[in-house]
């Protein structure tokens, strides 16, 4: 049977921490042919390429503290049915103008998200469907030592989780742009 499992798993060291490191967002315009690796990797990233096999631009927004990525598994034996909710919740400091602007394209669109966390993984989000923007907030906060920023929840529903990279986004054919 194709669903079962190949592999047991040991207790692991106690060496990873939580935590996102940065957000790349990719235009869904940008939509790419995903190379998956060989062997016991088919279900990681090797490489990602436009249509005529050209890098893609991911849009680098740094974080620190106070955002989280979490996938959500959803089966149904009844239903036969297996999907994975992707939730990213962003919490990006300071206003601007510039910012504004990028938020508000991001709300109109549905952009795949690569998330880097802390341990140094990359993982690629909304690889099918692309990701909504379904909440956030724009907020001065009251007082002295509040937020002035942007909160952002994006959302995506996928049949499969988010992939790992195998490579930096370098070799794995982006163009990072801060």
């Amino acid at each position: 049977m194709a669903c079962d499992i190949s592999l047991g798993r040991i207790e692991p060291c106690k060496d990873s921490n939580g935590g996102l490191k940065a957000v790349y967002f990719v235009n869904w315009s940008e939509k790419t042919a995903i190379t998956y690796g060989t062997g016991a990797d088919t279900d990681a990233i090797e490489a990602v390429a436009d249509y005529d096999g050209n890098p893609v631009n991911a849009y680098k927004y740094e974080l620190k503290g106070n955002s989280s990525f979490t996938q959500t598994i959803t089966s149904s034996r009844e239903n036969g049915t297996t999907f994975f909710q992707q939730e990213l919740a962003l919490t990006l400091k300071k206003l601007s103008i510039t910012d504004n602007k990028q938020i508000k394209l991001l709300a109109y669109g549905r952009p795949m998200v690569i998330v880097e966390d802390n341990n140094g993984s990359l993982f690629l989000c909304g690889t099918e469907h692309g990701m909504d923007v379904t909440g956030g907030t724009i907020v001065t906060g009251a007082a002295m030592g509040d937020l002035s920023g942007y909160t952002l929840t994006l959302t995506g529903m996928e049949p499969i989780p988010a992939n790992f990279f195998l490579n930096t986004l370098a070799q794995s054919n982006f163009t990072v742009i801060n």
